[in-house]
């Protein structure tokens, strides 16, 4: 036995080693450095990370810019959290509402035909704006307790006003028909419809209006 091992290390040692592997061979050759066996070096197949050796850094658990709001504790403070929660929602869609963001728009301001409506009415003085404040004079002057002159006069103020809505209402029509029907010629949205949500815009105060105006007075269209 002793005879036969030194003959096999003496025929191991006597026998050339290989020569170095190019070019697609050095392909084959990597992975079998790496300790695959003959299946794995088959055509298509893809070493794992682990049988290449390549280890893959650990992602952090927690993320610093992710605040993870912990279970609440009673019924009280999960009631608590739902009320926040309503109020944040409600006052994202207040203020999308103000911007005239289509997502938080009522179904009666969405629709680019209302948005041009929107505009008309935003960029001219309407004397629908004065009404109401017209209107509280015309209150305070016919009461009995003024003058006569002073009841006359707010008889005319209030006769003056209304002539001037349905004036300048129709005016605001006119000119709602004519813009939507040449850049909306194929507009499904009642013109009726168009006119009455113009008109009521423009009898509101400007500040008060719902969208913000997003033009200026006096701005083309």
């Amino acid at each position: 036995m002793p005879s036969l091992f030194r003959r096999r290390s003496t025929a191991d040692a006597a026998s050339p080693e290989p020569p170095a592997a190019t070019g697609a061979d050095s392909t084959e050759a990597a992975p079998n450095e790496a300790g695959l066996t003959g299946a794995g070096r088959s055509k298509g197949y893809t070493p794992s990370k682990r049988e290449l050796g390549v280890t893959t850094p650990k992602r952090t658990t927690t993320d610093p810019r992710r605040k993870v709001e912990p279970a609440p504790t009673n019924r009280r403070e999960a009631y608590r959290r739902q009320r926040a929660r309503m109020r944040e929602q409600r006052r994202e869609a207040a203020e999308g509402m103000r911007r005239g963001d289509e997502q938080y728009l009522l179904p009666r301001d969405k629709g680019p035909e209302r948005a041009l409506v929107r505009d008309i009415v935003d960029a001219r003085r309407t004397a629908g704006t004065w009404f109401f404040a017209g209107a509280l004079i015309v209150i305070l002057g016919s009461s009995r307790a003024m003058p006569v002159p002073v009841q006359l006069a707010s008889n005319v103020l209030w006769v003056v006003l209304a002539l001037a809505v349905v004036i300048d209402s129709v005016l605001i029509a006119l000119k709602i028909k004519r813009l939507v029907r040449e850049r909306f010629p194929r507009t499904t949205q009642r013109m009726g419809s168009l006119y009455l949500y113009g008109i009521l815009r423009g009898i509101t105060f400007r500040r008060m209006r719902m969208p913000k105006p997003r033009v200026k007075l006096g701005a083309a269209l």
